[in-house]
């Protein structure tokens, strides 16, 4: 259902925006706050479970794990991040099978070699182009439902021709969505758009201080992308708000002058739900729950 809808979603006139989660709580204030999909972020993950930077340290049982305790939470499509697949052609069709199960309605896989890394950074490598569309032939001969996004990292490797190379190849393949990761001028978007956008929805990442230039969702629909992703800017936002409270709470020794940024007792539970879901249950234990 959540794969369909979303397949319906990306062949209309206006670009998805989707929010960077990493775990239920993120992935539930999302949707409270109004967005109809959500982009589970490999890189948040590594961040928030691990204090690690995003290089390859995340298992894929821990991405399925945490997709499925999103599921068990919010009813929107979410576009989950497997990297690499991690492994060979079979592995990436364990994945997909496994990120289905969970709840995935959208499975994105790069053509980075081992190890992996943010795709902001420096020093990546890559697979070969054969390997990459094996990968993808493999991953769409065992989805059921779920898109299949490709993702390439060619252009801080090969170069950015390389790159509409591989995303063609890539694309040729029967990829759902098309993922050129890290463009680094309006120039290189518009011909990314100008040589792929009639064939395939494209996907724009939109990261704060890296290599491609910010742009909002709107420009970024106008110009013909159909889906932008702000992947880690819910753990940018939330580390800048930590290190506010931590600080005022270590000078000051209480919450009291941060009250006006936090959510109270009654209030937190209140955005969890937990009046409702306490009723639930007192309406099963009275015979009343159906």
């Amino acid at each position: 259902m959540h794969a369909s809808h979303l397949r319906s979603r990306l062949r209309g006139d206006t670009a998805l925006l989707c929010p960077g989660v990493y775990d239920a709580f993120s992935a539930a204030m999302a949707v409270e706050a109004g967005f109809e999909a959500l982009y589970l972020s490999g890189a948040s993950i590594a961040y928030t479970s691990l204090g690690s930077p995003d290089i390859g340290l995340v298992s894929m049982t821990e991405v399925a794990a945490t997709m499925g305790r999103i599921r068990e939470r919010v009813d929107v499509p979410v576009i989950v991040d497997g990297d690499t697949g991690w492994g060979n052609a079979l592995s990436v069709e364990r994945t997909v099978r496994v990120f289905e199960r969970a709840g995935a309605s959208a499975i994105q896989l790069e053509d980075q070699g081992f190890p992996k890394r943010c795709g902001h950074l420096q020093d990546k490598s890559l697979v070969s182009v054969q390997e990459m569309v094996g990968k993808l032939r493999a991953a769409l001969s065992v989805r059921d439902q779920a898109l299949i996004v490709a993702r390439t990292d060619a252009i801080a490797v090969e170069g950015f021709d390389a790159a509409l190379d591989r995303a063609e190849a890539y694309v040729e393949a029967g990829a759902d969505v098309l993922f050129v990761e890290a463009p680094e001028t309006r120039a290189q978007m518009e011909m990314i758009v100008s040589r792929f956008a009639h064939r395939v929805p494209l996907l724009a990442n939109m990261v704060e201080g890296g290599k491609t230039p910010l742009a909002a969702t709107q420009d970024l629909s106008d110009l013909g992308f159909r889906v932008v992703i702000f992947p880690g800017g819910t753990v940018r936002a939330l580390a800048h708000m930590l290190r506010d409270y931590f600080a005022t709470l270590k000078r000051d020794g209480t919450t009291a002058a941060f009250r006006d940024r936090m959510l109270d007792f009654l209030g937190l539970n209140a955005a969890l739900g937990t009046p409702a879901i306490l009723q639930r249950g007192r309406d099963y234990e009275s015979g009343e729950g159906v």
